[in-house]
């Protein structure tokens, strides 16, 4: 579905008091947009993204759930990469840490918590248009 200017303005209002969600914290079915040029992303936002990415790379979600958030570089490389983490138990995303080395540029890194060992994901994000989309992705 195309992103019209209401969608844009509605996408980027303060979230209601029943956060839409299909899932434990599954990521809005709304394409990532965050304000004017500039604003830097939410944090509930990039938590989710970062959820859903752990549970992409933990082997707990399909890829394609997330294919619209990333760019084909990014999607292909997350494909590629497949089931990176070992998880005794469902990943848990921590607080994101934000950063913006530059305007229309956020980089985040998160703990995921998935058992007996944690990991670090860190994840880059830039803007496209009134998009926020990841170009690049690291865990450890």
């Amino acid at each position: 579905m195309p992103l019209t200017p209401a969608r844009a303005a509605a996408s980027h209002r303060p979230a209601a008091s029943t956060p839409r969600v299909r899932g434990a914290l599954a990521p809005e079915p709304d394409p990532l947009v965050w304000g004017p040029p500039g604003a830097i992303p939410d944090e509930r936002g990039l938590r989710l993204l970062g959820q859903a990415l752990a549970e992409v790379l933990t082997g707990r979600r399909p890829a394609e759930t997330v294919a619209g958030r990333l760019t084909d570089l990014a999607y292909r490389e997350l494909v590629r990469a497949g089931q990176m983490i070992r998880a005794t138990r469902p990943p848990l995303a921590g607080v994101p840490h934000v950063t913006e080395p530059r305007e229309g540029v956020v980089e985040m890194c998160l703990l995921i918590r998935c058992g007996e060992r944690s990991h670090v994901l860190a994840l880059r994000l830039e803007r496209r248009g009134v998009q926020w989309l990841v170009t690049d992705f690291e865990t450890a």
